[in-house]
């Protein structure tokens, strides 16, 4: 499996303003690499070490490559690198589906992937439908860059009323570090936070030429100490299930299980649902969210999303 893979060169300056695809790369491997202790891959531990993690010829040894090879991978030159390479360095670092699926966006990127940025982020007009028939569970549209596109009434009594909301202002990463009313809703805020820079580190690695990421990111890396701590770990998540803790200002606490469902007509839209075990306080509560109705907060559409 030792191919090699082309010279290491500067990278490219990006267009556009994108996210350096190769900068990232070197930087995931990086801290993958330094989160991992010998003994956690069965290696000897010969003593102190001058940074955290394992050596890059241990990870090579692992992987089944050279030293040189892997070094060159973590500069960020995988142009050459095989699916096969990245599967054995992906074993090798113990990464999650998530983190093996990043590495191979970072890796060996899709070139169709940039024209897929430019165009509007639309919801179906059935797909509207279906959420306005949705009236005792909260539910929404994400896409790209956790951009919020479609709701019901019942998630906006439960987040807030986003149609009051310019539409660049309609996303969960904005929401979450700059809106303190978004800190107290969440009793795991450090959670929540977590998750959604997760699933940013997904959409840079799909859509590193994307200026809005790109503009998103450099924006809440300026306002908010904690988006830049958590972007600068590398973590990666995808969209799944779970459950939420809140605290609604109308009707106290509530723990609530939500849903992920990617759509087959496009993977970059994702539904997502909340709801509470039948009979529990939080099933009551949502029923009282429900009752109110406009009272409780005014539901919207939305416009498309860029």
């Amino acid at each position: 499996m030792d191919e090699q893979p082309e010279p290491a060169q500067e990278p490219a300056p990006q267009t556009g303003g994108g996210l350096d695809r190769r900068a990232e790369l070197s930087e995931f491997l990086r801290t993958r690499r330094a989160r991992l202790k010998p003994e956690d891959v069965g290696l000897p531990d010969f003593g102190r070490r001058r940074v955290p993690g394992l050596r890059r010829e241990e990870l090579a040894q692992l992987a089944g490559v050279s030293v040189a090879y892997y070094t060159r991978l973590e500069q960020g030159n995988g142009r050459n690198v095989s699916a096969e390479v990245l599967d054995a360095i992906a074993r090798a670092l113990r990464l999650t589906g998530a983190e093996h699926a990043h590495l191979m966006h970072l890796a060996k990127p899709k070139q169709h992937k940039k024209k897929q940025t430019a165009r509007a982020q639309q919801v179906r007009p059935a797909l509207r439908q279906l959420l306005d028939s949705i009236d005792t569970v909260p539910a929404y549209v994400v896409g790209r860059r956790s951009d919020i596109l479609a709701w019901n009434r019942m998630a906006a009594a439960l987040f807030g009323d986003w149609g009051e909301l310019p539409a660049p202002e309609r996303n969960w990463a904005r929401l979450v570090f700059l809106r303190p009313d978004y800190r107290e809703l969440f009793v795991e805020w450090d959670q929540k936070a977590s998750d959604i820079v997760g699933y940013l580190r997904m959409d840079a690695g799909c859509h590193p030429d994307d200026p809005k990421l790109s503009a998103l990111v450099g924006e809440l890396s300026v306002k908010s100490e904690e988006f830049r701590r958590l972007w600068a770990a590398h973590d990666v998540k995808e969209k799944s299930y779970g459950i939420k803790r809140m605290r609604h200002p109308l009707v106290g606490d509530l723990t609530l299980s939500f849903e992920t469902f990617r759509l087959v007509d496009d993977a970059e839209h994702t539904l997502i649902t909340y709801h509470a075990e039948p009979g529990s306080p939080s099933a009551e509560a949502l029923r009282l969210l429900a009752s109110w109705g406009a009272d409780a907060t005014r539901a919207g559409s939305g416009t498309p999303a860029q």
